[in-house]
C-alpha cells in the first residue's frame, strides 16, 4: 500500500464546503480592504495565501475525497484562491498608487527657491564615535595612545606572540609595504604583483595592538591606555567587511589585574554604547597575544537577517610572552587587553546593516549623524 510522504493528516473535509470557501474569500477581501499601507498588506498576505491559509488547507483536503469528487472540489478551491489573489493584487495596486501620490506631495521640491551655495556638512559618524569612546575611557582614568598606521612587522606580529607561520601574516590578510630599497634594487620588475613588499618588514597595521607594544616599551606600569584608530586588512568591501576600518584597543597593566576587572570594564563600555539594558555574552576563544581569551558578543536587534548575537570584539589576559617581549615582568604585573570594531559599534548603536554607507560620501547620511546630540 502506498502512503503519502506529506505528514499532514486531513481531518476537516468540511473546509471543502462551498460555504467555507466563500467565507474564506470574504474574510480575505475584508482584511485586505482594512489595510492602509503596502507593508501591512504584505505582512497580511501569508494569512490568506500562505501554506496554512484556509484555501491552502482546503486544497490539501482534496486527497481525502473519493476520486469522482476531486475534480469538482479542486475547481472550487482554485476559484476561491484566484478570487483571494485577485483581491490582494487589486488592493496592492491601489496602495502602491496612493503611496506614489503621497511621495510626490511630501517630497516635492520648490525649484523657484534660491539654491544654497554653501551647504552645511557634518563630521563623519566614525570620527564622532571614536571621540566619544575616548572621552568615556578618559573619564575612567585611561590615557589615549596613538601609533603609526605603517607599522613594523615586529610590532604588528612578533611582539604580540604571533609566530612566523601564522596565517594572519599572509597576503590573504595583510597589506605588505614595498620599501624604497625594493624599488632601488629593481625588484619591482621581477617580483610577482601579489608578492610585492613581502618580507620588507613593513605592513599596514592589521589591528591597533602594536600601539600596546609601543606603549609598554615606552613607559613603566601601571599603564591604562585606550587606542582608537584606523586599521587595514585585505577584505573585500561588502555589507559587513571593508579593507579599511576602525578599532578601539584597550590595555591595562598593573599589579593584581584579573579577568573580573576586564569583564567589569567591558560591561560598562557596552552599557555606555548601547544603553543600560545592553545584552552581552562571552565565548571562549584563542588569540596568540592573550591567554585566557574570549570573544565578546552583543545582541543586535537590527541585523539584516533578524535579531541575533554578533561578535563585537576580542579580549583576554595578556600573554606573559607579550609582557616579556615588551619589557614588563609577568611575575610582578598582570594585564588585560581588548579590541572592538568601531564600525560595528556604530552599526549596533544605530541599527545600520550595510557598512558601505560609511564610505559612500552621501552627505545626507553624514549630516544626519552630525546633528546627533551626545
Amino acid at each position: 500500500m502506498s502512503r503519502r510522504s506529506d505528514t499532514y493528516d486531513p481531518k476537516q473535509v468540511a473546509l471543502l464546503d462551498q460555504a467555507s470557501l466563500d467565507e474564506a474569500v470574504a474574510a480575505a477581501q475584508k482584511a485586505f480592504a482594512a489595510v492602509s499601507d503596502v507593508d501591512g498588506l504584505i505582512a497580511l498576505r501569508h494569512q490568506h495565501l500562505g501554506d496554512r491559509a484556509p484555501v491552502s488547507l482546503a486544497r490539501r483536503e482534496i486527497g481525502a475525497l473519493p476520486p469522482q469528487a476531486r475534480a469538482d472540489a479542486g475547481k472550487r478551491v482554485n476559484e476561491a484562491r484566484a478570487a483571494i489573489q485577485q483581491a490582494y493584487d487589486a488592493r496592492l495596486a491601489v496602495l502602491e498608487e496612493d503611496r506614489a501620490r503621497r511621495v510626490l506631495v511630501e517630497e516635492a521640491v520648490d525649484v523657484t527657491l534660491p539654491g544654497d551655495r554653501r551647504p552645511r556638512g557634518a563630521r563623519h559618524p566614525i570620527t564622532t564615535l571614536m571621540e566619544r569612546i575616548a572621552d568615556l575611557f578618559v573619564g575612567m582614568g585611561y590615557e589615549v595612545a596613538e601609533g603609526p598606521e605603517v607599522e613594523l612587522e615586529w610590532a604588528n606580529f612578533d611582539a604580540l606572540n604571533i609566530p612566523p607561520d601564522h596565517p594572519s601574516r599572509g597576503l590573504m590578510d595583510t597589506f605588505w609595504v614595498a620599501t624604497a630599497q625594493t624599488f632601488a634594487n629593481g625588484l619591482v620588475a621581477t617580483a610577482p604583483e601579489n608578492q610585492l613588499g613581502t618580507g620588507s618588514g613593513l605592513v599596514l597595521r592589521t589591528h591597533t595592538s602594536p600601539v600596546q607594544a609601543r606603549t609598554m616599551l615606552e613607559r613603566q606600569p601601571p599603564i591604562y591606555v585606550v587606542v582608537p584608530g584606523r586599521v587595514y586588512r585585505t577584505d573585500e568591501l561588502d555589507a559587513t567587511h571593508s579593507p579599511v576600518f576602525h578599532q578601539v584597543e584597550g590595555l591595562v597593566v598593573d599589579k593584581g589585574i584579573t579577568m573580573a576587572h576586564l569583564r567589569g570594564t567591558l560591561d560598562h563600555f557596552a552599557r555606555a554604547m548601547f544603553g543600560e539594558n545592553a545584552r552581552t555574552r562571552w565565548r571562549p576563544h584563542y588569540f596568540p597575544f592573550t591567554e585566557p581569551s574570549a570573544e565578546f558578543d552583543v545582541w543586535f536587534e537590527a541585523h539584516r537577517d533578524g535579531p541575533r548575537w554578533v561578535e563585537w570584539g576580542g579580549c583576554g589576559m595578556v600573554d606573559p610572552n607579550v609582557l616579556r617581549a615588551c619589557g614588563v615582568d609577568p611575575t610582578v604585573y598582570s594585564a588585560f587587553a581588548f579590541g572592538m570594531g568601531i564600525d560595528r559599534t556604530l552599526m549596533f548603536r544605530n541599527g545600520l546593516s550595510d557598512m558601505r554607507e560609511f564610505i559612500e560620501g552621501d552627505v545626507r547620511f553624514t549630516r544626519a549623524f552630525g546633528m546627533e546630540v551626545a
